[in-house]
């Protein structure tokens, strides 16, 4: 079930008294394990990356900063890997979203956004090609360059429609004083896609010109 994000403070603090080090080196792999202090050092991850996402027009620069940051790959860069298939429709009201008549010309793009051999997110894309320059469009084609830095010339804007947890190591109402798991001693079991942001992008002129849904996958939480 999607649950909004919200009560960093009691995060914070609930992270505070349950921990006075970081995740050991053996804590630290791929593998979470199934115990209070790593779920909440994991939803804290969570919380922290959306509020990156929600602070900065490009997702895709954001991701190398956390890749970075994360030391996933030896070199911090997303690269965009199309997956090719049949096109997704446009979501309802999405052409009002885009500002654009039944008639108008949209394209679509789908793409996993990887740092090194660790996918981070699969975003789906529909944009307005009249909107960009030729030369963008070729990149989009030809490419596999990052949306986010084909169109970083546009100056552009992104206003967040929806930013969602698709997952939550803690229970709903945790921070009401609700029962909190019990160990155990499997590894934390971690959907595939843990967060999800739906968001339109604007020109430096205020045009929208694409609609996004980025899923980002549990190898944000990855651990070298």
């Amino acid at each position: 079930m999607q649950q909004t994000v919200r009560n960093y403070g009691h995060l914070v603090l609930l992270t505070m008294l349950t921990c006075a080090s970081p995740l050991t080196a053996r804590e630290s792999t791929q593998t979470w394990p199934d115990t209070l202090l790593s779920r909440t050092q994991a939803l804290a991850e969570l919380q922290t990356l959306n509020a990156q996402l929600l602070s900065h027009p490009s997702a895709t620069l954001t991701l190398e900063q956390w890749c970075a940051a994360h030391r996933l790959s030896p070199q911090a860069k997303i690269v965009a890997h199309r997956v090719h298939g049949d096109d997704k429709p446009l979501p309802d009201g999405a052409r009002g979203l885009l500002g654009i008549g039944p008639n108008e010309p949209v394209r679509y793009r789908r793409v996993a956004l990887s740092c090194g051999d660790v996918v981070l997110s699969d975003a789906d894309n529909w944009y307005v090609p009249s909107r960009l320059t030729e030369d963008m469009n070729h990149q989009l084609d030809t490419s596999d360059v990052p949306f986010g830095k084909v169109v970083q010339p546009l100056h552009f804007r992104r206003q967040t429609l929806s930013a969602d947890l698709l997952w939550s190591p803690l229970p709903e109402g945790w921070d009401s004083g609700s029962s909190l798991p019990p160990a155990s001693a499997a590894p934390l079991t971690i959907p595939d896609h843990v967060l999800q942001h739906r968001a339109v992008l604007y020109t430096g002129d205020n045009q929208p010109f694409s609609l996004v849904i980025e899923s980002y996958t549990r190898h944000v939480l990855t651990h070298p």
